[in-house]
This record gives C-alpha cells, structure tokens and sequence, in this order.
C-alpha cells in the first residue's frame, strides 16, 4: 500500500470530505495519519486522528453518521488529501449535513443559518 504522502512534522495530512452525489458540497475537513489512512483504505469507511484525543477515531464511532468511501485524490503536491464519500445524515457534529452550514458576509460577520439541522446533537452525543 503506498501511503507515501508529504505530512506535516507530527505525521499528519489533511483530509478534505466531500459529498459523491453532490460533487461540490465540502462535508468537512479533518486530520489523518498513516494509521487513519490505512484503517480507511482496510475497512472503507473514513478515519481520522483527533489532534485533541491524541487517538484514532472513527467518523460515526458515537453518532453513526458514517462516511464511506467511493473515490480519493491526492493534489499535486502531495500533502493534501480529497475524499469523496456517501455520507449517512449529517457530517457535521452540530447537526449539519456539512460542517461548513456558517456564511460570512463581507467584513466577516455571520448571516443568518439558512440551513436545517438533520439531527439534535444533544440527543446524539448525550453522555
């Protein structure tokens, strides 16, 4: 498996998620090592290495909105990473389809959230 990519200093790439049905829509963005990648290429679901866990983990472990993954690019460089995946519900832990749901307006304020909730992440992520 040839997992030769440029990671930054502390073994990392970034991963940029988008939808396959909607080519356009960015989910979201996260981090992942070779052990992510890996597990990722082995099990074909998406996983990530949490920066503030310090641990592997996998996207949908506690909410099931999982990520499979049909098709992945590397850019030029090799050092950014674009996944294109079928994602269950919402991708983003707020509830959203995609983590990027806030548009700024020109001086960088927030507009309204145009955008409905798929689920109560309270309800999701309760302890």
């Amino acid at each position: 498996m040839n997992l030769d990519f440029k990671y930054t200093s502390d073994g990392l790439i970034p991963a940029i998620v988008r939808e396959v049905s909607s080519p356009g829509r960015v989910l979201m963005m996260g981090w992942m090592n070779r052990q992510s990648l890996a597990k990722t290429l082995e099990t074909g679901l998406l996983h990530y290495w949490s920066r503030s866990r310090h641990q592997l983990w996998l996207k949908g472990e506690t909410s099931g909105n999982t990520q499979r993954l049909i098709r992945w690019f590397t850019d030029c460089d090799r050092d950014t990473l674009l996944f294109e995946v079928e994602q269950s519900s919402g991708a983003c832990h707020q509830g959203y389809r995609s983590c990027f749901f806030q548009e700024l307006d020109f001086s960088g304020e927030p507009k309204p959230v145009i955008e409905q909730r798929l689920f109560d992440p309270a309800k999701v992520y309760a302890k």
